[in-house]
């Protein structure tokens, strides 16, 4: 139907071999050989073709357990705080007792018009194939490869997906009632669209808005207008406030998640050049390192605003919405070296490490579960825009890395798998 593909995924198995692999290179190759492309790609369409856009992930959700369960797995459907789209909750294991690998993603789309799914000269289109429906389908192609070829040394796989992710329209509560509930592995695997490197840290991250009011309606400059508290006012006073905080933030540094910050991105106020408006919306984002604690940031917040509050006659008030903590991830954990070796054997080397731009569920699982988790996915475009694409071959190679990745992470106790190498 769509063509495999297949001949650009290239095995560096004798590269490997002669430097001193980890791999039993028949393990390697039978995954290898396992991974059927145009299943994962009718999975991701399968996905696609379900508009889901954040709070609105019923559908798609539905869809999924029923794949799921279709093919034999045993699907649970926690609501974990959000009744309206339960997630999709599904376990593989194996006889023998060892770690458990989790594959974690979202389901729901940013709010922007749908854009169905095709595939063309070996690209996936649609909303969600960057964000995340593409990624997912891979993660659950390494799940399905995994219990049909039993290359699982031990332990087990968990899989879990969900609404709730994008803001601002969702707040990532599902994910938090997810890993409260106890769905939560060992380490995680989440396939976003960081491909280049290994995120080792990354900021948090809070949305914050501001609205400033008067009482009063809308009216005309010199019908009295210009004796009202001046909304426009007061907004450039906040704004020049968070500038001003922006620049005091300068010196909190990270060696790689970079600086604590302070941006606004939005403002809004007035019908007409010439009308006293009642109110001025701004919204912007607040940013801190690593180490930061994420109740002072946001005093801090609320500290402003309260000063502004005490020396203008508009009213201010503040939304601190709180996302993502940030995280460190030590980079000579298991999990990390297991992921490390496996991109020596699928890419060639192992990934560069660096920041994560973005925040995602991998800061959560950090923060809130104390799991490690790696960031890793597809290189995909258009994330957040109409144009989102993903090419065919990087998904399989996705799907590969996430099931030798289980190979390695879930040794058995007399397992010969695992043996870094030099």
């Amino acid at each position: 139907m769509f063509g495999t593909r297949w001949s650009s995924v290239q095995f560096t198995a004798s590269i490997q071999t002669s430097m001193g692999t980890p791999f039993d290179m028949s393990v390697l190759e039978q995954i290898k050989q396992a991974i059927q492309p145009e299943r994962l790609i009718q999975t991701a369409v399968r996905l696609i073709e379900i508009p889901s856009p954040t709070c609105n992930a019923t559908e798609v959700a539905d869809c999924l357990a029923s794949l799921l369960t279709e093919e034999g797995f045993d699907v649970q459907r926690p609501a974990a705080g959000w009744a309206k789209a339960p997630a999709v909750v599904v376990r593989y294991r194996t006889p023998r007792p060892g770690r458990t690998l989790q594959i974690n993603g979202h389901l729901d789309t940013v709010h922007l018009p749908f854009i169905p799914p095709r595939v063309e000269d070996g690209i996936l289109y649609g909303s969600g194939a960057s964000d995340m429906k593409g990624g997912l389908a891979a993660g659950i192609e390494a799940l399905r490869v995994l219990r049909e070829t039993d290359t699982l040394p031990a332990g087990d796989i968990l899989l879990t997906a969900h609404d709730l992710h994008e803001s601002p329209w969702g707040d990532g509560t599902q994910i938090d009632g997810l890993i409260d509930e106890g769905y939560v592995g060992d380490a995680v695997l989440l396939p976003e669209y960081l491909h280049d490197q290994l995120p080792i840290a990354g900021r948090g991250l809070a949305i914050i808005r501001i609205t400033v009011t008067r009482s009063g309606n809308p009216v005309h400059e010199v019908l009295g207008g210009i004796e009202q508290p001046n909304v426009i006012t007061t907004g450039a006073a906040c704004i020049s406030r968070l500038a001003s905080l922006d620049r005091e933030l300068l010196n909190n540094t990270h060696d790689i998640a970079g600086r604590d910050s302070v941006f606004v991105g939005q403002i809004e106020a007035g019908e007409i050049f010439n009308q006293s408006p009642t109110q001025l919306k701004l919204a912007g984002t607040r940013r801190w390192i690593p180490g930061t604690d994420a109740r002072v940031v946001r005093q801090q917040f609320d500290d402003l605003i309260a000063e502004l509050n005490r020396e203008t006659e508009a009213e201010t008030d503040g939304n601190f919405m709180f996302c993502r903590d940030a995280f460190e991830l030590d980079p000579g954990h298991d999990f990390v070296t297991a992921f490390q070796e496996t991109c020596k054997a699928v890419m060639g080397k192992p990934l560069p490490t660096g920041a994560k731009p973005f925040v995602d569920d991998g800061n959560t699982f950090m923060a809130r579960a104390g799991i490690p988790a790696i960031t890793h996915g597809p290189h995909a475009t258009g994330a957040h825009t109409l144009q989102e694409q993903v090419p065919v071959d990087e998904l399989v190679r996705v799907a590969l890395v996430y099931a030798l990745t289980a190979v390695l992470f879930c040794p058995s106790s007399d397992s010969k798998v695992f043996e870094p190498s030099e």
